[in-house]
């Protein structure tokens, strides 16, 4: 018997990959489908078609029966052995949901092998669209649930998030509304990525206990729906139903769900053994291929800036984002999500290079030189005032803020803000917007770690930097210091490939896990860092760390004068 096969899928917004792993995690085999390029009998554009006059963006349900068709008939092509495949899990757009009919199960169940999905499972569907992430068509859905448990901050607290356009119960709630009739036809509601399940095991998977938290409807605290909340999301139908639709939320991530369907044995030669393992979400597993320990944070700078820290600590407010950890009972994932990153940069860089008549404008060296030549906050003594500043080209959501740019001196002796009219230098900038996403960063994360040694402040053990903004050194460096990290900065590259290694990942710990090991112990054995990763900056520095833990606190009064001044408080 030749070692066992894992693959992990992951269905994203544009295309759908399917990668597979051995044992010790090695990549043997990728395919990839393309939705706009490889797709046929589509209307769609990346992935999705958008209904403007309604905020919707949506996707066809049938658009991914075609492309997991055609992935699997690839890896066929390339020569997999599937009887090898011993577990499958996957990744799903977060948010998005299914609608099944009333024959789902039967059609999945009495798959003939002689044909293909999109030809069967076509009419399985009672909605035959997606909402996708995007879709902003819930206003008014999110200020009900937002109000309907006191407050958005009681929403967080039971829910880890305030209500957001693109949650599922929010979306559930206006699509009861928008087609009564279908959602009474809808025998169950699953995730992406218990969607994706499905298709295995040939009947409804079960939601994933991390995806499940991405729906304003699961109590993470109680470990079940609220029952408050469903009866918001119900509406004039029977709780109970919405919750019969939903189904039951297994608490163990590994859980092995059952064989696979039989439709996949005789079409592609699976083993009649290969386990399914509940897929999960695509930023809970991009936390699955690291492995992040407990206090590790990922920081993704990119077009966006969006913040990952697996945490023992649980303490949501209505800015962040808390799942249950994907693997691990006890840890909690925690998301912040920002619109404003690489461009915000990349405005200041190119003032910069447009000052000094720089010829090649996209180059980071003037910017680069700038960082690390201006003092910490620009503050060349003690006894100067620290230069704060929020730098948001297009409209920010933590805080929640229109575009815009402010700058303030504050004073730490005094705790006193004092808000500067003039524009500095573009060079003087350069550290300012740097430092600027940092604290806001740091303030956020603040009580979710824990001192690593005597006399040590509570920090990060490791910050890992992702995205096209981990190249960048001078802003490394300034990670460091802002940020702490007791092991260091380090750029991570896992590629684009992320969700679907944490998600073969999965399966491989659900499957060859002892009792009682953890994903973290399992796949960190295994987890060839030096393939991965390259330390690239010092973490915490004595001294520096404080001062930024100082200019941490103008930074919150600085936010919050701004929100009292724009009226958005």
């Amino acid at each position: 018997m030749q070692d066992p096969l894992y693959i992990g899928f992951d269905l994203s917004t544009q295309q759908l990959k399917g990668l597979v792993v051995n044992s010790e995690l090695k990549v043997v085999y990728l395919s990839k489908f393309d939705f706009d390029a490889d797709s046929t009998g589509f209307p769609i554009k990346k992935g999705v078609i958008t209904n403007e006059a309604e905020h919707e963006v949506y996707a066809p349900v049938a658009l991914w029966l075609q492309a997991l068709d055609s992935v699997l008939d690839d890896l066929k092509n390339q020569g997999l052995d599937f009887a090898r495949v011993k577990g499958i899990s996957g990744a799903g757009q977060q948010h998005g949901s299914v609608y099944w009919g009333q024959d789902a199960e039967q059609l999945l169940q009495d798959l003939d092998p002689r044909k293909t999905l999109e030809s069967q499972l076509s009419g399985a569907f009672s909605h035959p669209y997606s909402p996708n992430w995007q879709d902003s068509s819930t206003q008014k859905e999110c200020d009900e649930f937002d109000a309907f448990l006191g407050s958005a901050d009681h929403l967080a607290q039971a829910t880890g998030s305030k209500a957001h356009h693109r949650f599922t119960g929010p979306q559930i709630l206006r699509f009861h509304r928008k087609h009564p009739e279908v959602y009474n036809r809808t025998s169950r509601i699953s995730l992406v990525s218990s969607f994706l399940a499905s298709l295995f095991l040939g009947r409804i998977a079960p939601l994933d206990i991390s995806d499940v938290c991405g729906m304003n409807l699961w109590n993470i605290q109680q470990g079940t729906y609220d029952e408050t909340l469903l009866s918001l999301c119900a509406g004039p139908s029977n709780t109970n139903d919405l919750k019969r639709k939903l189904g039951a939320v297994p608490s163990d991530g590994g859980i092995n769900l059952g064989p696979i369907t039989p439709y996949y044995t005789n079409r592609y030669g699976f083993s009649p053994n290969c386990a399914i393992i509940p897929a999960t979400g695509d930023n809970p597993a991009t936390i699955l291929a690291l492995p992040l320990r407990a206090s590790d944070a990922m920081v993704s700078l990119g077009t966006s800036t969006t913040f990952l820290m697996s945490t023992p600590s649980y303490k949501p407010t209505p800015a962040t984002h808390f799942f249950n950890h994907p693997t691990t009972p006890g840890l909690y994932m925690f998301m912040l999500c920002y619109k404003n990153g690489g461009l915000a940069r990349e405005h200041i860089r190119d003032a910069i290079n447009t000052s000094l008549t720089t010829t090649d404008k996209s180059t980071w060296t003037a910017f680069d030189t700038a960082t690390l030549q201006t003092p910490p906050l620009n503050q060349p003594t003690d006894s100067d005032p620290m230069k704060l500043g929020l730098f948001f080209p297009r409209p920010e959501i933590v805080p929640n803020l229109r575009a815009g740019q402010w700058r303030f001196d504050y004073h730490a002796a005094e705790g006193r803000l004092q808000e500067t009219d003039a524009a500095a230098n573009p060079t003087d900038e350069a550290r300012a917007i740097v430092e600027s996403q940092l604290l806001s960063l740091r303030l956020r994360s603040r009580g979710l770690t824990t001192s690593p040694g005597p006399g040590i402040p509570a920090q990060p053990r490791r910050v890992y930097l992702v995205g096209g903004g981990s190249k960048n050194k001078a802003i490394a460096k300034v990670a460091g210091e802002i940020l702490g990290g007791s092991d260091g900065v380090y750029k991570l590259e896992i590629g684009d490939n992320a969700c679907a290694l944490g998600a073969a990942y999965k399966a491989v710990w659900a499957l060859e896990r002892k009792e009682g090991q953890t994903f973290e112990d399992l796949i960190g054995q295994r987890w060839r860092e030096e393939d991965f990763v390259e330390k690239i900056a010092d973490g915490y520095q004595k001294g520096v760390f404080e001062r930024y833990g100082v200019a941490v606190e103008g930074f919150e009064k600085m936010e919050l004068q701004v929100l009292e001044q724009e009226g958005a408080r």
